[in-house]
């Protein structure tokens, strides 16, 4: 919502207020034997390596208007990756050249820190259970800002990056801030709910449920796939290779585990 001059408020110093954002994607496949689940976690590292969550990461904080300061990236053995990327609002002013003399450091009243540091965060999880033949890859984004950029923009970008069965996002607005009158401020914007910053596209793909706690401005939704077609959860192969009965049975298997993840509880495995 564009507000008038006469609308906005004066802070009294900078905007303190923590905006963090989290987006946790799952994909879910079936993979009978080991050699299609390690050729399924190859080709989930493959995709999902350092580099190319890198860029990604790269993307959202040029989407929320942050200037990247630092960045570190793992690539690991024998699964996953992890990028973190250190931002802010706005350029940093060099550091005074008198800040590396070989001198006693300034007292605590005279010390002047940049408070605009915020962060990006990406972990990437395959795992699979141990006798089932389901394989499932989870890449958790934390998006943390101070001041006045939002993370909530970069959501629909986040959306599109990753292929995804089930997504489970949480906004939260931590701390205050005060106008010049001191009257304080715990939200800085209107928000009613995650789903208004998903486009409508995804939102006919998804099945949605939301669990808001207005009063402490916390925000939780869940998404999972509506649509199911057996093909996109096998891998190197489709479901014509198998008998109707075998299918019913892996329909079964991917459909419960998505529902345990959904729902966030284990459930009756009597198929």
């Amino acid at each position: 919502m564009d507000m008038t001059p006469e609308q906005r408020v004066t802070l009294h110093g900078f905007n303190n207020l923590t905006k963090s954002l989290s987006f946790n994607m799952y994909d879910v496949c079936y993979t009978k034997t080991r050699e299609e689940r390690e050729a399924y976690f190859e080709y989930i590292d493959e995709q999902y390596n350092a580099d190319r969550l890198t860029k990604i990461l790269s993307h959202v904080a040029e989407i929320i208007g942050a200037h990247v300061l630092n960045i570190a990236k793992q690539d690991y053995i024998p699964q996953g990756a992890s990028v973190t990327v250190l931002v802010s609002e706005g350029p940093v002013v060099e550091v005074p050249e008198e800040s590396y003399d070989e001198s006693p450091g300034p007292l605590p009243d005279n010390v002047v820190l940049q408070l605009d540091k915020s962060h990006i965060t990406v972990h990437t999880y395959p795992e699979f259970h141990p006798d089932e033949g389901i394989s499932t890859f989870r890449a958790d984004i934390d998006v943390s800002t101070c001041g006045e950029i939002s993370p909530l923009k970069a959501l629909n970008y986040l959306i599109h990056s990753f292929d995804t069965d089930i997504m489970t996002i949480d906004y939260k607005i931590r701390g205050f801030t005060r106008d010049i009158h001191g009257h304080k401020l715990f939200i800085d914007h209107e928000i009613s709910s995650i789903q208004n910053y998903i486009p409508d596209e995804a939102k006919e793909l998804f099945d949605m449920i939301d669990v808001n706690v207005y009063q402490e401005n916390i925000f939780h939704t869940k998404c999972k796939l509506k649509q199911f077609d057996l093909d996109n959860y096998l891998f190197g192969y489709t479901k014509d290779k198998l008998s109707e009965a075998e299918q019913q049975e892996i329909t079964e298997r991917i459909n419960l585990e998505m529902d345990e993840i959904y729902y966030g509880k284990n459930m009756d495995r009597s198929y």
